[in-house]
């Protein structure tokens, strides 16, 4: 027989650090994170967004750059000294740049896989670390994308640090797991946020990708928060490793390619005329 949850106060009582809390899916799960009775500490390296985030929410403002592993140190430790707790951590840092591989420059991929990767497992060690040392276990979740799913052309370095996230997960997830400590990692398709919203602005391509979404539209900044606090609640306590895909079914199939961007454009204009 199945047992009744609430979906209320789902994490109540916990403390959740948001890094890129203060913007897009982070500012989502921010929200939704603080209406479910966490504790949130939102991280960022600008001390201005981070604070007026955290003032709307009523939340914890810490500044922290993840490439730097005496600032991820830091952010763990401010934490726990500050609220006597590590339950949940969301790592949402990241951003997005299209180099073909022929003109990716050592500096354009040292760049990406600093913050992508590399910053990516600095919190994974030191929020994991702490949340063992807690005693109370906690859960670790990593924004991902669809391309890490979907090659799409230009994405080489963005896309092979989000897999390479993926798999760090994995990896985690079975060196923690004694120690209640989750890992999980929620690959999201192409939605609205500041780091995407030039795409958004051109509407065949739009039009390409809810076309190759089998449920027929775009997602939201919501969607990604409800499944961070799947992970992150008591909903999820026994599922680690694993990625979900949050993508209307667009990873199965695929991203649309040029010939499709062409094709949408054509019968767009037509429309328009």
């Amino acid at each position: 027989m199945l047992a009744a949850m609430s979906t209320q106060g789902l994490l109540e009582g916990t403390t959740a650090v948001i890094v890129g809390g203060h913007s897009g899916f982070g500012k989502a799960i921010s929200r939704l994170f603080t209406s479910q009775g966490a504790t949130v500490v939102i991280a960022a390296r600008r001390r201005d967004v981070v604070d007026e985030v955290a003032d709307e929410i009523g939340g914890i403002g810490v500044t922290c750059d993840i490439t730097s592993d005496d600032d991820v140190i830091a952010l763990v430790e401010t934490t726990v000294s500050t609220t006597g707790r590590l339950d949940a951590f969301v790592n949402c840092a990241g951003y997005e740049q299209s180099t073909p591989i022929a003109d990716l420059t050592p500096d354009l991929l040292a760049q990406m896989h600093a913050v992508q990767i590399q910053g990516a497992i600095y919190c994974m060690r030191h929020a994991a670390n702490a949340m063992r040392n807690l005693g109370n276990g906690g859960s670790f979740v990593s924004i991902s994308s669809l391309t890490a799913h979907n090659p799409a052309r230009g994405l080489a370095a963005y896309a092979s640090a989000k897999a390479g996230l993926e798999y760090a997960s994995k990896i985690a997830a079975v060196e923690y797991g004694d120690s209640n400590v989750r890992f999980n990692t929620v690959a999201a398709s192409l939605i609205e946020t500041p780091m995407t919203s030039r795409v958004f602005g051109v509407e065949p391509a739009i039009q390409a990708v809810v076309e190759m979404t089998p449920l027929g539209r775009v997602g939201s900044p919501a969607d990604i928060a409800n499944a961070a606090l799947y992970f992150c609640s008591e909903l999820g306590s026994y599922v680690t490793g694993q990625t979900l895909c949050v993508d209307g079914g667009a990873s199965l199939l695929a991203l649309p390619t040029p010939q499709i961007f062409a094709d949408v454009g054509r019968r767009w204009a037509e429309q328009q005329n």
